[in-house]
């Protein structure tokens, strides 16, 4: 597996959004009736690994946008220890979204099974018909995507962020913002193609160190988490997504002191702290890297984002760069992604 297929993905974006949004939420309004909706009064998002960091990256949009009380959970996490408080009988329902792009996920299943045990009504956000989770789970919102070709998660975590997104519209009842999808489209395709350049630059500087950290928080928490996992697997270097705020307190004391720090500052709430944590990590002698929107001059972004956005769909745009750094990183350091290199180092 050639780290290019990472770019691949990247460039097929856009028209999936394009070509699928209208697909996609077509299928979402035949899964909740107009009256059913207005009975949902929590919302369990449910997934492991790029499924667990898209249902991290939509919490938002499910409390903002759907106007429910919104939780995501790692799929052990919930079966060992959620499960039995996720519903409450007597008050309004409770939905538990699972997503898999493969259906195959073992602990995926089980979380359905089990919430299903406690009442809930079970949703599976899946990339794969016919597959396990359809056959355990009460609804099912099928996230299909033409021409897949092995690689580290990238269209299949756009489809199932998307596929999540929709949900919460309709629970919302705020059908009316499928047209954002639209610009927004279009602002993918203009940020993948201003990204390769300053991709391959970073590259040359991260290859060089161990380990690297991403920082963001709400919905840009989950993108954090996504990245870094893009740089784990495609380049085999150890990087670690974690809260602005909790980096400040934590990982900060970390060595080297140089360590990389790449910052996510879409405009909306974290924006101003992501400026302050940005200038403190500079002030540590971090090699600090901020993505921002291109028109935010104050952010000194070496990754410009184009195109602003409602918070609550940055992440379908702040995650480009890592696509592009990590199959960078991984040519310049001679490894291929999931370690199928063969390199051991």
């Amino acid at each position: 597996m050639n780290p290019e297929v990472l770019i691949r993905q990247a460039e097929r974006l856009a028209d999936d959004l394009r070509e699928l949004t209208g697909v996609f939420a077509r299928r979402v309004a035949g899964l909740l009736g107009e009256d059913e909706r207005g009975t949902i009064e929590r919302v369990w998002l449910v997934g492991d690994g790029d499924s667990y960091h898209a249902s991290c990256a939509a919490e938002q949009a499910f409390a903002v946008i759907g106007g429910v009380a919104c939780r995501p959970a790692g799929a052990f996490r919930f079966s060992a220890y959620d499960a039995p408080w996720a519903h409450r009988p007597g008050g309004g329902r409770t939905l538990v979204v699972a997503a898999s792009a493969s259906g195959r996920t073992p602990a995926v299943l089980t979380a359905l099974e089990r919430a299903a045990a406690e009442g809930a009504l079970t949703l599976a956000v899946t990339g794969t018909a016919g597959s396990p989770v359809t056959e355990v789970a009460e609804r099912i919102l099928l996230v299909d995507l033409p021409g897949l070709e092995p690689s580290p998660g990238v269209r299949t975590y756009q489809a199932s962020l998307l596929g999540l997104t929709l949900v919460a519209m309709r629970l919302g009842g705020a059908q009316a913002l499928h047209a954002e999808f639209g610009p927004l489209a279009g602002a993918v395709a203009a940020t993948h193609r201003v990204t390769g350049g300053r991709a391959a630059e970073e590259a040359g500087r991260l290859a060089g160190h161990a380990s690297a950290v991403v920082l963001g928080s709400g919905p840009s928490h989950g993108t954090a988490l996504f990245a870094a996992a893009k740089l784990v697997e495609s380049a085999g270097l150890f990087a670690l997504g974690q809260d602005l705020e909790e980096w400040a307190h934590v990982e900060r004391w970390a060595y080297p002191r140089d360590m990389p720090v790449y910052v996510l500052a879409p405009p909306g709430r974290s924006r101003p702290h992501a400026g302050r944590i940005a200038a403190r990590a500079r002030e540590l002698g971090r090699h600090v890297v901020v993505v921002a929107d291109d028109g935010d001059t104050a952010a000194q972004a070496t990754f410009p984002v184009a195109g602003r956005v409602r918070e609550e769909l940055s992440p379908f745009l702040y995650h480009l760069f890592a696509v592009h750094l990590a199959a960078r990183v991984a040519q310049r350091l001679g490894r291929r992604p999931f370690q199928r290199d063969g390199a051991g180092a």
